[in-house]
């Protein structure tokens, strides 16, 4: 018989409600929940294919040991045993730093990921962090750090109800957003213009999204933030420039208008291969509009400029009087956030506290770049030591990060290597332990990190769709073992991690006086607690602490665990709201709009102005069907379009004496790959396009349907060499390529 069960599907960051048919515990079907608060039905491709993905016989079942030279199979004890045998004494040699943590991903999909690695890595006390924000969307984070004191205080655009939505290399069509969450991005955007709004996109290739648009622009790749800056400039030039209701906030504006004062269009125009005279009027519509957003993602932030154009994106907000009110940009308010503080100085935001220990990369974040960890891994300094071990969660470097094929055979050189992963794959392959978490049907869900970039304020949680399959291990049991193994604690009862953080979190509320448990007994409230599970109690304690919680009391119609179970398709909190001043941190109290960093990191982009282009650059591409290496393993969500190939204008193809469908070789600074031509004036002139994750080609994985079209690891073009300095982020688009048509011998 079968039955039907609600799933926050933890595909991509839309977080859209599912409605689940299950037969047994098997889920042979997924649709849009129509009564989902957020989502109301909408559901995409991948939601769509969620049982395959839950099922897909290449999972792990059960942990992997490796055992004279092979990986076998093993019980639980005796891999955390493992695990134990193979951290610590590296640890005890070695010291804190010779263990690196990579996090991927999917991490910020589970609640599992949201929950343990932090207690993971300070257990640890390791500097030696890497995570796939540094190939993605670190320069967001920097920017909003040092605009306003916090890196995880990213403003949204109002998708709702947005004049003007300005898109600067995103392709929310095909991604669903990014760093915003939004289910329907693409009836979002429909909306907008339904209703006479205006939509421009700045874009390189002409994206679904940019056939949507009013507008199009197709940029030069990596000089988004030239663009950018000399919008900044025309509206200090035609005295355009209105913050509107964040004007009191506002610290350096007359400074900013003369920073950017060189950056005329007819200055930029020619290095990004846009006309002056359309500059000025992107500049303009963005002023006149009743209210306006401009946006930015990945193909803004992986370029040499990522932090400098994710900063200009926030600046014409502000110009423009677009922060910080309905329609514009707003910071989302999500229910687990910290109980909100009163407003006024913060600690602000440093870069730079620690520096990798071979090329001298500075953190940030906490971060070092994953570009970096390869050479961490193999090269020796007088700086200390090199990484030793490494605890992998979610996450395959191998084809994330830069030159994957010098990473691949760091990774044969470690002392221990422990890998989270439901599949063996590219980077799992070379772990000493692999714990695979079970399928999304068989865990809880609520989306932490998402909801605080959501764009309309609401709350939802689903506990498993299907039981714990017996042999399994929660993902949050097996992160709970793995922090205790790691860190000197191999035995303790897992739950002793969720008292922990319980502990030092209302130990922490009741000392702080705008708490609503100040002056509380820590204990007390650790009683009243509710959850069948230790994150389900640490859940409740963030929904009950947070801002629209209950405060243990003493606002009895709030949040808490039991009202969320109470509503199972979700608690709509309302429109996103204006917030200004409570969100900012910085040590003045105020949006500080040009940072001491940004200062010293404008000559460079001044420098941009006279670099002459190359005559052929690489940029990437998504495809709706996947989420970077994830999903290639299911036969649903590959063929068709989401095809490893390489996009070439006509006339390129023409001058190069490429043919469609036929093989050609591009080489870049890091190495060569092959891929099969696809003509197409969807990319401009001189820009040619390879899609991320690919290149399921190495032996010794166990992705039986992925190795059958492999495809190519674009990343292995790269020598990692190129970071954005300010974040340590990749530099992945733009980059220039030789292309040269493999011929028949």
């Amino acid at each position: 018989m079968s039955r039907t069960a609600l799933r926050i599907c933890p595909l991509c960051e839309a977080t859209c409600g599912l409605t689940l048919t299950i037969e047994g515990t098997e889920v042979t079907g997924a649709r849009g929940d129509r009564e989902d608060v957020f989502s109301k039905g909408f559901i995409c491709p991948k939601g769509a294919s969620f049982g395959a993905v839950d099922g897909d016989p290449d999972r792990l079942r059960t942990p992997l040991v490796r055992r004279d030279g092979e990986l076998r199979e093993a019980t639980w004890e005796e891999a955390f045993d493992a695990v134990a045998a193979g951290i610590r004494p590296v640890v005890e040699r070695y010291g804190a730093n010779s263990v690196g943590v990579v996090l991927g991903n999917p991490n910020v999909h589970t609640m599992a990921g949201a929950l343990y690695p932090a207690v993971l890595i300070a257990g640890l006390g390791t500097r030696s962090l890497f995570t796939a924000s540094t190939v993605d969307q670190m320069p967001k984070h920097v920017s909003s750090g040092l605009l306003y004191g916090d890196a995880n205080a990213i403003p949204v655009p109002d998708l709702d109800h947005t004049d003007h939505l300005l898109l600067i290399g995103a392709n929310p069509l095909e991604s669903n957003g990014s760093l915003c969450t939004a289910a329907d991005f693409p009836g979002k955007l429909k909306a907008l213009k339904a209703r006479g709004g205006t939509l421009t996109v700045i874009d390189p290739r002409r994206t679904r999204t940019a056939k949507l648009a009013d507008r199009h622009i197709p940029i030069r790749p990596g000089t988004d933030a030239l663009l950018l800056a000399a919008m900044a400039q025309v509206l200090f030039e035609e005295l355009l420039v209105d913050p509107g209701e964040s004007a009191p906030y506002l610290e350096g504006l007359e400074e900013l208008a003369e920073a950017v004062k060189d950056f005329t269009p007819e200055a930029v125009s020619a290095a990004c291969d846009v006309d002056a005279s359309l500059i000025r009027t992107l500049a303009r519509e963005l002023a006149v509009a009743p209210t306006a957003a401009v946006y930015g993602r990945i193909g803004s932030c992986t370029v040499p400029y990522g932090t400098l154009a994710s900063w200009l994106v926030d600046i014409l907000n502000i110009l423009t009087g677009n922060l910080d009110r309905p329609g514009g940009a707003l910071f989302p308010q999500a229910a687990t956030d910290r109980t909100p503080r009163p407003a006024g100085p913060g600690h602000g935001f440093r870069l730079a506290r620690w520096h990798s220990r071979v090329s001298r990369h500075p953190e940030a974040k906490g971060e070092l770049p994953l570009s970096a960890l390869a050479e961490e891994i193999d090269t020796a300094t007088t700086e200390g030591e090199p990484i030793r071990a490494l605890v992998v969660v979610a996450a395959n470097p191998v084809l994330s990060a830069p030159d994957g094929d010098r990473l691949d055979k760091a990774l044969d050189s470690l002392d221990f290597m422990v890998s989270v992963d439901p599949y063996l794959n590219e980077t799992s392959r070379h772990a000493d332990v692999v714990l695979p978490p079970p399928p999304p049907s068989q865990s809880p869900h609520h989306d932490f990190a998402f909801n605080t970039l959501a764009v309309r304020n609401q709350v939802r949680y689903s506990r498993p769709a299907v039981p714990l399959e017996p042999g399994r291990m929660a993902e949050t049991e097996i992160l709970a073992r793995l922090t205790l193994a790691a860190t000197g604690m191999h035995g303790a009862d897992p739950a002793a991690v969720d008292d922990l953080v319980i502990g030092q979190t209302l130990g922490k509320a009741v000392k702080e006086p705008h708490s609503p448990v100040h002056g509380r007994d820590p204990h007390e409230l650790a009683a009243q607690l509710t959850g069948e599970t230790g994150p389900e109690r640490r859940l409740d304690m963030m929904l009950r602490l947070g801002p629209y919680g209950d405060g243990f009391g003493t606002r009895p119609d709030g949040l808490g665990l039991a009202r969320l179970l109470a509503h199972p398709h979700g608690i709509d909190l309302g429109p996103l709201r204006p917030r200004l001043p409570q969100p900012l941190k910085t040590r003045s109290g105020r949006i500080e709009l040009l940072p001491q960093p940004i200062v010293d990191d404008l000559p460079r982009l001044r420098e941009g102005l006279k670099r002459r282009p190359d005559e052929l650059v690489l940029v990437g591409r998504r495809h709706l069907r996947s989420n970077n290496s994830w999903m290639h393993n299911v036969p649903a969500l590959t063929g068709g379009t989401n095809r490893c190939t390489l996009h070439i204008h006509p006339e390129d193809a023409e001058r190069l004496g490429v043919r469609d469908g036929a093989p050609v070789r591009v080489k870049g600074a890091g190495g060569e790959v092959t891929a099969p031509a696809e003509v197409t004036d969807g990319v401009r002139r001189g820009v040619v396009s390879l899609p991320h994750g690919w290149g399921h080609d190495r032996p010794g994985t166990r992705l039986s349907h992925a190795a059958t079209d492999p495809g190519v690891n674009v990343n292995q073009l790269l020598d990692g060499s190129l970071l954005d300095p300010l974040s340590g982020n990749a530099v992945l688009n733009g980059i220039p390529v030789e292309l040269a048509p493999v011929t028949a011998r």
